[in-house]
C-alpha cells in the first residue's frame, strides 16, 4: 500500500487528592492533564489515545480509525519528575484559562514551579492578541507573567519576518530609469494582535479588521486591483473574515513575485489557510505552536 500516513492524538486524564489543583498543564488539542493533589503533579489514572490512520493508493483512498485504551502506572515520585525538567511549556486556552475564567489550581501550580526555579513558557495559537495584550490578560486573572515568557503566534509571525530580514523597502524603476524606494507591505488576514506585533517589528501592513466590511463587485468585466508592494500575506484567526480578504490575499500571493504566505495556526478548527492553499498550492511558512519555526522563536 502506497502513501500511508499515520497521525495520533493523545488524551491523558489524571487524578489525585487536592481539590486546589485541577488542570494545570497540557495542550487542549491533544493533551489535557487534570489533577487534585497536595502536590500539583499528580497520579496518572488512565491513558487513552485515538489513532487515525489514513491509507492511500494510486486508485483509491481509505480512512480507518480505531481507539485503544490502556492503563498507565501511577506516578510514584513527583519530585523526581519536577527535578528532571527545567522548562515547562503551557498552552493557554483550556489550560490556564477558559474564556475569561482562570482554571482552578493554576496559581498554586505556577507558584510551586517558580519556587523550584523552573522556567515557565506560555504558548498560544490564538493570534488575536499581541504578547503585551496577553500580559494584560494574565494580570487581570491575577497571574504574574512577564511578556518575555509569552509566545503567541502573532509574535511568531512578526519575529519570523524580522529574522529573514523582510525587506522594508524595495527598489522600483520609474519611466526615467531611476531607482525609487517603495515600502514593502504585509497583507493581514487576522486581528489586532498581528497588527500590534508587526508595528513593534517596524513592518508596515494593510488589511486586518479595516477590511472587514469590504465587498467584491460580482459583475462582468470586474477587475480587482491589489497592491503590488505586498511582499507577504499573514493569515490568522479572523472574526471579520470575508470573500474580499481571501480574494485580495490570493491575488497578492499569485501575482506578486516572491510574495510569502505565512500561517499563524493550522488547528483542526478556526484556521483559514486551506482555502488559499487550494488557490495557490503553496504555504511559505507555518508558525503555529507545533511547528519547528515556532519552537525556535521560543
Amino acid at each position: 500500500m502506497l502513501g500511508r500516513a499515520v497521525t495520533a492524538s493523545l488524551s491523558i486524564s489524571v487524578t489525585s487528592p487536592n481539590p486546589l489543583s485541577k488542570s494545570f498543564f497540557g495542550k487542549t488539542t491533544n493533551t489535557h492533564l487534570s489533577s487534585s493533589s497536595e502536590n500539583p503533579f499528580f497520579t496518572l489514572s488512565t491513558l487513552s489515545w485515538n489513532i487515525s490512520r489514513r491509507s492511500s493508493s494510486r486508485s483509491s483512498r481509505m480512512e480507518k480509525s480505531f481507539t485503544t485504551r490502556a492503563s498507565a502506572q501511577p506516578l510514584t515520585n513527583a519530585d523526581e519528575l519536577i527535578d528532571s525538567v527545567e522548562t515547562f511549556i503551557f498552552d493557554c486556552d483550556g489550560v490556564i484559562w477558559k474564556g475569561d475564567k482562570l482554571i482552578d489550581g493554576v496559581p498554586e501550580t505556577l507558584d510551586l514551579l517558580r519556587s523550584k526555579g523552573k522556567r515557565l513558557v506560555f504558548v498560544t495559537n490564538n493570534s488575536t492578541k499581541s504578547r503585551k495584550q496577553y500580559g494584560k490578560k494574565f494580570e487581570t486573572l491575577g497571574l504574574s507573567v512577564s511578556e518575555e515568557e509569552i509566545f503567541a503566534s502573532s509574535f511568531a509571525a512578526a519575529a519570523y519576518l524580522k529574522s529573514i530580514n523582510f525587506p522594508k523597502d524595495k527598489k522600483v524603476t520609474s519611466a526615467k530609469k531611476q531607482f525609487i524606494k517603495s515600502h514593502m507591505l504585509v497583507y493581514v488576514i487576522g486581528e489586532d494582535g498581528i497588527l500590534k506585533e508587526l508595528e513593534l517589528a517596524g513592518i508596515q501592513y494593510l488589511g486586518g479588521p479595516a477590511d472587514g466590511d469590504k465587498k467584491i463587485e460580482l459583475k462582468p468585466g470586474f477587475l480587482m486591483e491589489h497592491d503590488k508592494d505586498i511582499g507577504a500575506v499573514v493569515v490568522g484567526f479572523d472574526r471579520y473574515f470575508n470573500y474580499y480578504k481571501i480574494q485580495y490575499g490570493t491575488l497578492c500571493i499569485r501575482e506578486n513575485p516572491g510574495c510569502l504566505f505565512i500561517a499563524t495556526n493550522r488547528d483542526a478548527v478556526t484556521h483559514l489557510t486551506d482555502a488559499q492553499e487550494w488557490a495557490e498550492a503553496q504555504l511559505s511558512k507555518n508558525l503555529d505552536r507545533q511547528s519547528k519555526s515556532y519552537a525556535r522563536k521560543a
